[in-house]
């Protein structure tokens, strides 16, 4: 069993950035694959990012690509998000997600791929 909680969140004006942090507890994250989803008013959850145990694999969703970083310190069970460029359309929930794997290359970008999800840190974007 593993918790998480995002942090990090925030109101930030178009253009600026934010580095969201997703703290694991009550189990190693060294295992897990993890990413990121995010969720608009009215919208559907959508696939942000995603990084293998490793850390050698990371894959984004084209929205992102470019703009935004994930990255991860299995010494510090914690994930990261580096997200620049921030644009008023990136406005939404945005959650952490893990799922355990032995295969230290592998990462998922579907929803029902993740069984443990955080509760969510809002991100603001205004124009």
């Amino acid at each position: 069993q593993v918790e998480l909680v995002e942090s990090g969140g925030g109101l930030v004006q178009a253009g600026g950035s934010l580095r969201l942090s997703c703290a694991a507890s009550g189990r190693g994250i060294s295992t897990f694959s993890m990413g990121w989803f995010r969720q608009a008013p009215g919208k559907e959850r959508e696939f942000v990012a995603a990084i293998s145990w490793s850390g050698g694999n990371t894959y984004y969703a084209d929205s992102v690509k470019g703009r935004f970083t994930i990255s991860r310190d299995n010494a510090k069970n914690t994930l990261y998000l580096q997200m620049n460029s921030l644009k008023p359309e990136d406005t939404a929930v945005y959650y952490c997600v893990a799922a355990w794997t032995i295969s230290g290359s592998a990462y998922y970008t579907r929803k029902n791929d993740y069984n443990y999800w955080g509760p969510g840190t809002q991100v603001t974007v205004s124009s």
